[in-house]
């Protein structure tokens, strides 16, 4: 077996995003000794693109707001497949988290009477986004980093996870590689928390960057943690479409949330044109009275730009199919025309969306303030992910935890924008709390298996051995992306999924044979070989549970199912690994009863 540098821990947080280094802090808080392992650099996470705000109901510009507005918000917005506890627990403790990254140095924008501001965004009753102008994820990594190192927590940088080990059916640690160099590492630990985002690399036009593999989702599942609600991938409405080299980069909700609006080739704003029953009674029915709420009007309704993603990102993709886009296969998404309403309108963009203005004029050339830009949707978030008790954010396996994107409950079917950021620090900081309690409360630490350890380091240098007259895996990758975008995307029918499940399976054989060349030092074609595993495993589990969910709820749209069922209603899909090589159970859950005082909290908002 190749030599390892072994290291020991009360907990491992795997992933260094917001839910990580916020259960990693509370882990650390509580007297655990904590390792903390990131994929990338220290600090570059797929929070620093949430970009528009965190939602929580502090009341600070519309005194209306409170927990109650907030879950009922999430509930609806999920199509009521949320984890009614974790909805309930997020709503109540979004401020308190809010007003801590305040207190440890987090300076948001401000209302003229000092108290955190807050703006407008999709699918959120009142404005509930507090924000640090359009770099709110920036300055929330700044925040935790910053009072992160000096909690303690030792941090291993550029390292991937290959494997979790386990112990008599508990987690027992985790075996990876330093990229930069090839080592393989063993960390041991009482307890883990995965904190390792999203799968948007398993599609071709994502705003994630290259290391949201969906490695955590394949590590659990692999350990024999269930999966749940893998079918709701979001697709974000305003992704940059042009130039080709950009292509999906994240546009934030909050161009659209300080007045912006999109219209087709023909320059009508075609979000009015399909305003679904629910939202009617509150949104817009002119221009007018939409630029109004954008301008805190609490009597005005929003404007139709600010209904759910989900509704946002088919309408956009049903006009680019009738021929009405921009020249690049978007839509035009026009802040500039503010012009005609608001003095200073340049310098009140570039004051409100200052990351927005830089990254259209570097990347584009393009100056927002005088032109609109040119949008589409890209692949942004995992509503599911690995399913969790919604209090301690336990997996199915013991001492297995997750936070964040990797885990599923809190957003259902469909997640609002700026709740991920509060659901990070509210979930992060029960995992880590958790996760000490459960390695304080079991005994001492686990035994490694040596065998499996051997194994996986084995399994992880075979690509070597093939070398080059192996299967490409740039190549299997790209075919893999291929197929998730084309068949299992925006809009979605069973005969196209059922081809992608066949092409899955011959890419699992392919990636089976994959080889490559060189060493184990600085070789990005072993990284990618050792990433295709894990995309694999996420995107047969999102076509399999598209496939058996026959309805269109939230992030799915099935075209041969177009209408939602109020039977489907009632269930969470289930994916966990079967007793045979290979073998994915897929099964119906029956939704947990919401008590009758939440019940009521969700008939009085309506």
């Amino acid at each position: 077996m190749p030599e390892l540098q072994r290291f020991s821990y009360d907990v491992l947080v795997i992933g260094a995003g917001g839910a990580g280094l916020r259960a990693a802090i509370e882990a650390a808080a509580d007297g655990a000794k904590v390792g903390v392992v990131c994929k990338s650099l220290l600090g570059k996470a797929h929070t620093v693109m949430a970009e528009g705000g965190i939602a929580a109901a502090l009341a600070n510009v519309d005194d209306r707001d409170n927990w109650r507005v907030h879950f009922a918000d999430t509930m609806r917005g999920g199509q009521y497949l949320n984890n009614w506890r974790m909805a309930e627990l997020h709503a109540k403790e979004a401020p308190e988290c809010v007003r801590e990254l305040e207190a440890w140095g987090a300076l948001f924008d401000r209302t003229k009477d000092g108290r955190i501001l807050q703006r407008n965004f999709g699918g959120h009753k009142y404005p509930r986004l507090a924000h640090v102008g359009d770099r709110t994820g920036l300055e929330m990594i700044r925040t935790l980093q910053d009072h992160g190192i000096h909690c303690g927590m030792e941090v291993h940088m550029e390292c991937t996870v290959l494997d979790l080990l386990m112990d008599s059916g508990r987690v027992a640690g985790a075996v990876g590689y330093d990229r930069e160099k090839g080592h393989f590492l063993l960390w041991q630990a009482k307890a883990i928390v995965i904190a390792t985002g999203g799968i948007g690399r398993a599609f071709k036009v994502t705003s994630n960057s290259w290391e949201y593999t969906g490695d955590g989702l394949a590590l659990a599942y692999r350990a024999g943690a269930e999966l749940q609600d893998m079918e709701f991938v979001q697709f974000h409405p305003t992704g940059m479409v042009w130039p080709i080299s950009v292509r999906g980069i994240l546009v934030t909700e909050g161009v659209r949330g300080e007045g912006g609006v999109l219209r087709n080739s023909e320059g009508r704003r075609f979000m009015f044109d399909d305003i679904p029953d629910n939202y009617k009674s509150q949104t817009a029915d002119n221009e007018d009275e939409g630029w109004h709420y954008t301008q805190g009007d609490k009597n005005a309704r929003r404007p139709p730009e600010l209904l759910t993603r989900d509704h946002v990102a088919r309408c956009i993709n049903r006009e680019v199919k009738a021929g009405r886009g921009s020249p690049h296969g978007g839509v035009y998404l026009d802040i500039a025309w503010i012009k005609e309403r608001l003095p200073k309108a340049e310098e009140h963009i570039k004051r409100k969306l200052p990351s927005m203005y830089h990254q259209f004029m570097q990347l584009a050339d393009l100056d927002i303030t005088k032109e609109p830009m040119e949008v589409g949707p890209t692949t942004h978030y995992m509503m599911g992910g690995i399913r969790v008790d919604g209090d301690s954010q336990m997996s199915t396996v013991p001492g297995l935890f997750a936070a964040g994107e990797a885990a599923a409950g809190l957003h259902g079917a469909n997640r609002l924008g700026g709740n991920s950021l509060s659901d990070l620090v509210v979930f992060g900081r029960r995992a880590g709390r958790y996760a000490a309690e459960f390695a304080r409360n079991n005994g001492s630490a686990p035994s490694i298996d040596e065998e499996q350890l051997e194994s996986v380091t084995k399994a992880a240098l075979a690509p070597f051995d093939r070398g080059i007259s192996g299967e490409n895996p740039y190549q299997i990758q790209y075919d893999l992306q291929d197929t998730m975008q084309g068949l299992v995307g925006i809009v979605r029918t069973e005969s196209e999924m059922e081809d992608a499940l066949d092409k899955i399976t011959q890419l699992e054989a392919r990636a089976g044979n994959v080889g490559i060349g060189g060493n184990r030092q600085y070789n990005n074609g072993w990284h990618t070989a050792m990433d295709l595993n894990s995309m694999l495993i996420v995107s047969e589990a999102i076509t399999h549970s598209a496939i058996i969910r026959k309805e269109s709820r939230g992030a799915q749209f099935r075209e041969d199912f177009p209408n939602k069922d109020p039977e489907w209603g009632k269930y969470n899909i289930v994916v966990k690994r079967g007793e045979f090589e290979g073998e994915m159970l897929i099964e119906k859950r029956a939704i947990p009863s919401i008590p009758e005082e939440l019940k009521a909290v969700i008939e009085e908002m309506k």
